[in-house]
């Protein structure tokens, strides 16, 4: 019976030597707590056709990643689109997302809306482009009368001080390229008196295609104007194109806004003399950031300046300025 006893205690013993040690801290896989859900993040662009916005796409969708939200990415296709953009806003109002990071259309026709987001408990942030309404947790973007004063400063220095110019406007309601329009004007008009402003009331529009026949319009219109400057990717690869075609570059200095591959191509080969660039994946990455920032209850600024600088064919082979015109994008 000794015997029978002491090999039970054994036995016994072997089993509970195979079990964990009791642990204060619960293991995740067995416990029956439901997990936490990461937040969910709307990033609402203009459009989403041109090269510039699939790079603010890359940059939000770092952020979530690095900050564990989730981040969906939708727009309308065309950057004229005002009510499309609002049907995407109120989508993501109705699914109650937790927060909505737009770069507005126009900056009065979305004020309605994300106004209605905020006071269903969503936080908005605006990024790119103004909008008139200040709810918003932080406006991240280029200083765009600062981009278009420094595209008017090296068109000016280009003609040496005199001459006579174009300027194709985008969009009527777009903040960011409205801002650089004026920028550019105001400038040349206070440093450049001897340049002469031909035209800058023509709207290239929302497309490629519409931008360029604007920029063959101007061409015709006016035979022998000196310079030229177009405030964003389409209007500026637009320009260059209708320039190429029309065999007057020789005689016409284009400075554009933003980058592509179809620009800083034509920057190499000088078919553009020099490109404003704004950052664009840091835009995105910065905007989803301020967001997540907002709803930890974190302190952010109201105003966040993401930059912008000049590029020419000299300058840009730096390093610096190739990360910006080339950036890696996923397949």
């Amino acid at each position: 019976m000794l015997r029978r006893n002491f090999l039970f205690f054994v036995a016994v013993a072997l089993v509970a030597c195979d079990k964990p040690l009791p642990s204060t801290v619960p293991n995740p896989a067995s416990s029956t707590a439901a997990p936490t859900a990461a937040r969910t993040i709307a990033v609402i662009p203009k459009g989403t056709s041109h090269e510039f916005w699939r790079t603010v796409e890359v940059g939000a969708r770092k952020a979530g990643t690095n900050l564990g939200v989730n981040v969906v990415w939708k727009g309308p296709a065309r950057e004229d689109d005002r009510d499309e953009q609002i049907k995407v806003v109120e989508a993501f109002v109705a699914r109650k997302v937790d927060g909505i990071v737009i770069a507005p259309l126009d900056a009065s026709a979305l004020v309605r809306p994300l106004k209605a987001a905020k006071d269903s408990g969503i936080r908005v942030t605006i990024f790119d482009s103004g909008l008139d309404w200040d709810g918003y947790e932080s406006f991240v973007a280029t200083d765009n009368i600062r981009g278009g004063s420094i595209a008017a400063e090296e068109l000016g220095r280009l003609l040496g001080g005199k001459g006579k110019v174009v300027m194709m406007r985008y969009v009527e309601g777009s903040a960011s390229t409205m801002q650089r329009e004026q920028g550019f004007l105001d400038t040349l008009k206070a440093k450049f008196p001897g340049v002469e402003v031909a035209s800058s009331d023509q709207f290239g529009g929302a497309t490629l295609e519409s931008c360029l026949k604007t920029a063959e319009n101007l061409l015709t219109r006016f035979a022998d104007f000196d310079g030229a400057y177009a405030p964003n990717e389409p209007s500026a690869a637009a320009f260059m194109k209708a320039l190429d075609a029309a065999k007057r570059k020789d005689k016409v200095k284009l400075v554009g806004f933003d980058a592509s591959t179809a620009l800083v191509g034509g920057l190499r080969d000088g078919k553009i003399d020099a490109l404003v660039v704004q950052n664009p994946m840091r835009m995105g990455e910065l905007a989803v950031t301020a967001m997540v920032d907002a709803l930890a209850g974190k302190p952010v600024e109201k105003r966040i300046d993401t930059g912008c600088t000049l590029v020419t064919k000299a300058t840009m082979e730096e390093p610096a300025m190739k990360a910006i015109l080339s950036p890696e994008l996923p397949k």
